[in-house]
């Protein structure tokens, strides 16, 4: 219980700072006042992050090496250049990727003291209060809705956020496109959040019998969590319709879960970039006084493949650059909505529409040189 608590205000905190943009898929550093620190804080900040490694990370293997090697690259100076605690920060989240190849594994400096966390309990009324209107203010991460030339519906999601209050959000969201000929989930600038709201969502996309998407194995705890789709949420279902995912380099986490899931159901097309890389959830840990870590305390597992896009990310079926990818995706349809006419006027309607499409396709490229 008090697991699924601290996971899910981990996860609210990690999605707020996507939406406002503090961090980066890959979690590099933002901008902020820097602060002067000495071989003691260093010292004190790579102990604190091996015992959390040793005791959370998902992989103890993985992490009893990483212990030994930073312990040796503090033992042999490498470190007593970093006088600057944002700078030593970058470093060590830089040694953490390369030795895990875990692109959530980083470390973060805060010019404000971190408070030092007691036993997970029960969020507040006001934690509670606070999340929902933060989450309602981004429109539960859907940022667009709207119905595209030729019938195609066109949904961007900007994260996933806790689904607790999005039910009536996400059904009036699919009672937009509930009449389109093929939707559209542009994912190009999500940065991930929940899993329980990307199988809300997913669910939408099923029929009457439940799903098995993915499930979380957490090693501290040693338990397996399975993520299935509900056939019993109220609203239209839109399991016939054919679903597309953009993607792009930024798209990470649990919008690299949503589309993983999807392509390997074989009930989505993916267009654009390869995604981010990273499949391994976890929480924020404190290590010193200005100092936290995320730490991957979880990893996917799919039912389909037993193993997830971790460091590999999710590639996609029609690969072209980002820029390019809504109007490749809606061309992919067209010409799967042209083998299914019959009128020569909707054939000619549809041609018109690729035509335009690839001259804009064309003219993107020419402005890019």
């Amino acid at each position: 219980m008090f697991k699924a608590i601290k996971f899910q205000l981990a996860i609210a905190a990690l999605v707020a700072s996507i939406f406002t943009g503090e961090i980066s898929a890959q979690g590099s550093t933002a901008d902020q006042p820097e602060m002067s620190i000495d071989a003691a804080v260093r010292k004190e900040v790579i102990t604190a992050l091996s015992i959390q490694l040793i005791r959370s990370y998902i992989f103890e293997d993985v992490a009893r090496k990483v212990e030994a090697d930073l312990n040796r690259r503090l033992v042999a100076g490498e470190y007593n250049s970093l006088t600057g605690a944002s700078a030593f920060a970058e470093k060590l989240t830089s040694d953490l990727q390369a030795l895990t190849k875990d692109k959530h594994l980083n470390i973060r400096f805060s010019p404000n003291p971190i408070p030092e966390v007691g036993p997970a309990a029960e969020p507040t009324t006001e934690q509670r209060s606070n999340r929902e209107r933060w989450a309602r203010s981004v429109n539960f991460g859907f940022e667009k809705i709207k119905r595209l030339p030729g019938n195609i519906g066109y949904i961007e999601l900007m994260g996933f956020t806790d689904p607790v209050h999005a039910g009536e959000t996400i059904r009036a969201a699919f009672a937009v496109v509930a009449n389109t000929e093929a939707i559209i989930f542009d994912l190009r600038r999500n940065g991930g959040g929940s899993p329980e709201m990307v199988a809300k969502i997913t669910s939408y996309l099923y029929g009457d019998k439940p799903v098995l998407l993915n499930t979380l194995y957490w090693r501290e705890i040693d338990r397996t969590d399975e993520f299935w789709t509900d056939p019993k949420l109220p609203g239209a279902k839109l399991a016939d319709k054919p679903i597309y995912i953009l993607t792009s380099n930024r798209t990470f986490s649990a919008a690299e879960e949503f589309t993983y899931n999807l392509k390997n159901l074989k009930r989505a097309t993916v267009v654009g970039e390869t995604t981010g890389g990273g499949a391994h959830p976890g929480e924020s840990r404190r290590l010193h006084a200005h100092f936290n870590a995320f730490i991957p305390t979880g990893r996917a597992i799919s039912p389909i493949t037993k193993s997830n896009w971790e460091g590999t990310g999710v590639e996609p079926d029609i690969q072209v650059p980002k820029e390019h990818a809504l109007h490749a995706a809606q061309i992919a349809i067209l010409k799967d909505m042209a083998t299914k006419v019959t009128s020569e006027g909707e054939k000619r309607a549809i041609a018109g529409r690729i035509q335009v499409l690839e001259g804009e396709i064309g003219k993107m490229k020419v402005d890019s040189k």
